[in-house]
């Protein structure tokens, strides 16, 4: 199906693994110019890899003029980047609450204000991922709901700016999808309870009440379709892929 993408521009944080990796990889598919940023890089074919560390506040705006220069445009950012720390709270001092945030909610405040320009200029759209953990509290995920709810609050915000400056901005909340990150818990479980990977990765799907883990492609694709022409009238949405793990409204 064509979106109308065919080359556009696009930048993506998080893009050396997981999820960002695999939007990356579907928005070249797509036909669009893609500038891949993380840490590590990015190696995907067909689209330019940048390493930049996002807790630094110059890099944003440094990877947003990179695009805008390789591209002459940018159409669409996707926040992606940004793990953030499991524990127990009382174990979690300042410095892992500060790094969290700023490689993931300010990483996206950084970005997004930077490339607003260049979005307005092609009424284009920002989409951040965020996470189904920042509507459902878990004793262990303080800082990463922490973070997840208020880059949703950022999306809304961001959304009613939008709507007079023609930037559409929504969020993607993924729920347990099969990343190394995942990888880690599933390994966390066998060691407690003696399992192996299948039956590990079994009791930890149940524990959330959900039939399967999900996909980074399926989060992609709905980055592919939020970017896209038929999702014109979507804005400040906030919308849960997680096998209906989140049962409230």
């Amino acid at each position: 199906m064509d979106r109308g993408l065919r080359s556009k521009a696009a930048l993506v944080s998080g893009a050396s693994k997981g999820i960002g990796r695999a939007i990356v990889q579907r928005l070249v598919a797509e036909g669009m110019q893609v500038l891949g940023i993380a840490r590590g890089g990015c190696d995907v074919p067909g689209a330019i890899g940048l390493s930049v560390d996002l807790r630094d506040p110059a890099g944003p705006a440094a990877a947003v003029a990179h695009a805008v220069r390789d591209f002459g445009r940018l159409d669409l950012l996707v926040n992606s980047a940004g793990a953030t720390q499991r524990g127990d709270f009382l174990a979690l001092d300042d410095a892992a609450w500060d790094d969290s945030f700023a490689g993931k909610f300010f990483a996206a405040v950084r970005l997004t204000r930077a490339a607003w320009p260049a979005l307005q200029a092609v009424r284009g759209s920002v989409v951040h991922i965020a996470g189904v953990g920042g509507k459902i509290a878990s004793a262990d995920f303080a800082i990463g709901g922490s973070v997840n709810a208020a880059l949703m609050n950022l999306t809304k915000a961001l959304a009613d700016r939008g709507v007079q400056d023609g930037v559409r901005v929504n969020c993607i909340n993924p729920g347990s999808i099969r990343t190394d990150r995942l990888t880690g818990r599933v390994a966390t479980v066998m060691q407690e309870k003696g399992l192996d990977a299948a039956a590990a990765a079994t009791v930890l799907a149940k524990s959330t009440g959900v039939a399967r883990f999900g996909e980074p492609e399926e989060i992609a694709a709905l980055v592919a379709f939020l970017a896209g022409a038929e999702a014109g009238y979507m804005q400040g949405a906030i919308i849960d892929v997680d096998g209906g793990w989140n049962r409230a409204t």
